[in-house]
């Protein structure tokens, strides 16, 4: 038995136990501080580090969303989507904004139910995709679809204990919603009728869907201060709208020249078009090779994410930004993240493209390798899933078996024989 020291109190245990602690905390007072100051640099110096911000931004003076997303990622949220889908409950506070990361919205007061919003790289996916997704408008929604303006497909009606059933039926489908909602990339999108179109410069659908996969995988992309539209024009007689985005890449030529440029096919860059603002994209003066259009885009975001406005969301789009340092300063800040030289050359040194072909998303047009493609016409972009599933089957019988959805908020089918185009329509 261990005896108490009567003077002390303390035996001797607890004598060595304090000797140690108070040798630790002496020890501790000559570890050097480490902290950030207001520029994010380190330093050991406790009357230099600022106070905490999120690039810049104190954090008291972050927008709401901000800080929502400051206190947690969006894409951590999954764990709250299945407590809230076993007691069918709805998102409560900051998990509205959060479920958005995974395509789910919570549109109360309109409705009592959450909206999906599909994520379809250029708007193009196999008959059997649309068929998987006319499932989910039948089984676990209101029995319809509604097509988008970025070319994407959103159903309605959802109850929360549904969600994880349908973020898993996307997924077995190959398709994914994430990042459809929220300060996130949207959806890439792309000239539906790219692949097959014999006015075109060049198919644009690897392109889209290389940005595509590569915002999925960089998880420092789902941080910017605002909603992020990219968009690729393969110069054919189909718009897409690419001059409505922050970044549009639209397909030119170049012929001979004497500016050491190799003459080819390459894609110019329009920056800062916003539907909302009735603000068109303005020509950068850049031009790019095909492959190096998502590397550019990669580091643009980064500088936006960096130095976009946090605590405005009126005024947290790229375009302020753009509006605040110039185009010039915009790019001059993008080429400090990539190993190659910008290209610079103006419009007017590049070859004419095709005009567009007014309404050549719809109706009966032919193709690259002679066959036909026909674009349906859908009221206000709605499709009941009977709808749906007589399209995947027309596109399996007479075309493809592939489908593209446009911003026109309507669908092509491509890959008909000129033969059997009477049975169709």
């Amino acid at each position: 038995m261990i005896r108490s020291n009567v003077e002390s109190g303390f035996n001797e245990e607890q004598k060595q136990y304090l000797t140690g602690f108070m040798s630790g905390v002496l020890q501790a007072r000559d570890l050097p501080f480490l902290g950030q100051d207001s520029l994010g640099r380190f330093t050991h110096d406790p009357d230099v580090a600022g106070e905490e911000t999120v690039y810049g931004t104190p954090v008291d003076e972050l927008s709401k969303e901000e800080e929502i997303k400051y206190e947690s990622n969006g894409l951590d949220c999954y764990d709250t989507i299945l407590r809230n889908a076993a007691e069918d409950q709805f998102p409560q506070g900051g998990d509205v904004f959060r479920y958005k990361f995974h395509g789910l919205f919570f549109v109360s007061p309109a409705q009592e139910s959450i909206m999906l919003r599909c994520r379809i790289a250029g708007g193009a996916l196999s008959a059997n995709q649309w068929r998987g997704l006319a499932e989910i408008a039948q089984d676990l929604g209101s029995g319809h679809g509604d097509l988008t303006t970025r070319a994407n497909l959103q159903i309605r009606e959802i109850t929360p204990g549904d969600c994880p059933k349908i973020l898993m039926k996307l997924a077995d489908l190959g398709l994914t919603s994430q990042g459809a909602g929220a300060d996130n990339v949207r959806n890439i999108t792309a000239t539906p009728t790219s692949g097959f179109d014999p006015t075109e410069l060049i198919d644009v659908m690897p392109y889209a869907r290389s940005m595509h996969h590569y915002i999925l995988k960089n998880r420092d992309l789902y941080g910017l201060p605002r909603k992020f539209n990219i968009s690729y024009d393969s110069g054919g007689r189909v718009s897409v709208c690419a001059d409505t985005n922050d970044i549009g890449f639209y397909a030119t030529r170049v012929g001979q020249n004497d500016l050491n440029i190799e003459p080819g096919i390459y894609f110019r860059m329009q920056l800062c078009g916003i539907t909302g603002h009735r603000q068109f994209a303005t020509d950068s003066g850049v031009l790019l090779t095909p492959a190096e259009t998502v590397p550019v885009a990669a580091a643009l975001m980064r500088v936006f994410i960096e130095n976009g406005d946090r605590t405005n969301r009126k005024k947290a789009r790229l375009k302020y930004l753009v509006d605040q340092w110039g185009i010039p300063k915009t790019l001059e800040e993008t080429q400090k993240k990539i190993a190659f030289p910008l290209r610079y050359l103006a419009p007017e040194q590049c070859e004419e493209v095709s005009p567009k072909l007014k309404h050549g998303h719809l109706g009966i047009h032919s193709q690259t390798d002679g066959k036909h493609y026909i674009g349906v016409l859908t009221p206000v972009g709605r499709v009941t899933a009977d709808q749906m599933f007589k399209i995947a089957d027309i596109a399996e019988e007479f075309g493809c078996g592939q489908l593209r959805l446009t911003v026109w908020q309507s669908l092509i089918i491509p890959g008909i024989e000129e033969s059997d185009i009477p049975g169709v329509i």
